[in-house]
């Protein structure tokens, strides 16, 4: 056991205590043991296992603090696994030395512009609990190369860019869980291009991660999310996304969870993702994804957006199933949100509760709207008290809208078609729906190219 004090360390939040950790980590078991203090440093502490073998930081229990007062992470650790995750590819040197560090147990606090609270980089089965870092750049930041890493029960808090970032990272068997991640003022989880699979984000509190106005990504938009993946030029894949509070304070051109995968590969940087089981909430779009491949969401709660519950374009193959969606507010209040697809191709939207809708205006868009979409199913949703029109369809071919409820109830209704298809749309089948309280419940704008059938009009 070695402890910080006997290699001249202070704790007292006034000393610089850089040179007497680094002394008892080198001279010490690997293991940098952290009795109750604030200890001021001023440049990283390595734990660098390719040359003292297996490492830790480890707390007295959180009343352990590092204040970083220089740039760079405050803790950064090092490996050299170069294999997958697979055991056949991994080297003794890395289960010798290098395997499974563990950080544990301390608060980190940035004072320094570009301070960083922990950096990984090659490093394999790094378990990362009970930490809190605050007022850093990133809260922790992986880098280069890393496999099989967890974060759980932690605190990554009011950082002045990203909480968890894998920035170009090829990061392979992830799992964030049972975290509080929030007020970071561009994205609570930020993946930036590289190779990521195998992600798991569950049972965590992820909210008010936003800056209107500060971050643009290279789409060209300003933006900010809870939960924001940009495949752009990488690839971001076999993700879930389950049982998360994912809510904010409505930022424009924010999201609670955004997508962006490639427009020219395929299959798509974005793709195999699963989001399911979360409450979102509370800002501009819940769910923004565009360029993906094969995305579910199923059975989450999505209230309160400002712009779309949902927003897909040139997405394939997506899975829209038995969510929640409504504007919360009273019959008096302005209604906003709606679920908008653009070119997007073989998809679903079934057993949807969209209740008092409204994306578009009285000239085009409805609570539903697919533009430019080919084979997409919108079935046995109740879609109620729409705004200007339930379902819209433009320039779309072989959809389908069949067996819903798309009625408006309103003491004034305001909807003015439950249905309309527009523009060139063909091969499209609109069949035993329940519709009533519009203006004019249904419109199509080319019957011989359109299908209906079984309708009922109340």
């Amino acid at each position: 056991m070695v402890n910080v004090f006997d290699f001249g360390a202070a704790g007292d939040g006034k000393t610089d205590d850089t040179e007497a950790l680094e002394h008892a980590l080198e001279a010490g078991d690997g293991v940098l043991r952290l009795a109750k203090g604030t200890y001021r440093i001023s440049r990283p502490i390595v734990l660098d296992t390719t040359k003292t073998g297996y490492a830790a930081v480890i707390g007295e229990g959180g009343t352990s603090r590092i204040v970083m007062t220089g740039p760079g992470p405050a803790i950064r650790v090092l490996g050299d696994h170069r294999g997958t995750a697979s055991p056949i590819t991994v080297k003794d040197h890395t289960y010798e030395n290098e395997r499974f560090p563990n950080l544990t147990g301390f608060e980190i606090v940035g004072e320094h512009p570009e301070a960083v609270g922990i950096e990984l980089r090659k490093t394999h089965k790094t378990t990362i609990s009970r930490v809190l870092v605050r007022n850093c750049k990133h809260g922790i930041h992986l880098v280069e190369r890393n496999r099989d890493f967890i974060l759980s029960d932690s605190h990554l808090y009011d950082n002045s860019e990203y909480g968890l970032f894998f920035d170009e990272c090829n990061l392979h068997q992830a799992i964030v869980h049972g975290n509080h991640i929030s007020w970071n003022k561009k994205a609570g989880i930020k993946s930036l291009n590289g190779d990521v699979h195998n992600l798991h984000i569950t049972w965590n509190d992820i909210e008010y991660n936003h800056h209107p106005g500060v971050d643009k990504s290279p789409n060209g938009e300003t933006t900010g999310a809870e939960i924001w993946f940009e495949a752009t030029d990488g690839v971001i894949s076999e993700v879930t996304i389950a049982s998360n509070t994912i809510q904010a304070t409505i930022q424009p051109g924010g999201a609670n969870i955004r997508v962006f995968g490639s427009e020219t590969t395929f299959p798509r940087g974005a793709r195999l993702i699963a989001i399911t089981g979360n409450v979102l909430g509370s800002q501009n779009r819940a769910i923004d994804i565009r360029q993906t491949y094969r995305v579910t969401v199923l059975g989450n709660t999505i209230y309160d957006s400002e712009d779309l519950s949902i927003y897909a374009k040139n997405c394939e193959s997506l899975a829209i199933g038995s969510n929640t969606f409504v504007w919360r507010g009273d019959e008096e209040a302005p209604q906003r949100d709606g679920i908008l697809f653009e070119d997007c191709s073989n998809g679903s939207l079934i057993g949807l509760v969209a209740q008092r809708l409204c994306s578009g205006s009285e000239k085009t868009g409805g609570a539903i709207t697919l533009v430019r979409c080919k084979d997409i199913a919108i079935s046995e949703c109740q879609i109620l008290d729409s705004l200007h029109r339930g379902v819209e369809l433009i320039d779309c071919e072989r959809c389908r809208v069949s067996g819903n409820s798309i009625i408006d109830r309103k003491e004034k209704p305001s909807m003015l078609q439950a249905v309309r298809v527009q523009g060139n749309s063909r091969d499209n089948l609109i069949q035993n729906n329940m519709l009533g309280g519009a203006r004019d419940v249904l419109i199509l704008a080319d019957t011989e190219k359109n299908h209906l059938q079984g309708n009922i009009e109340l």
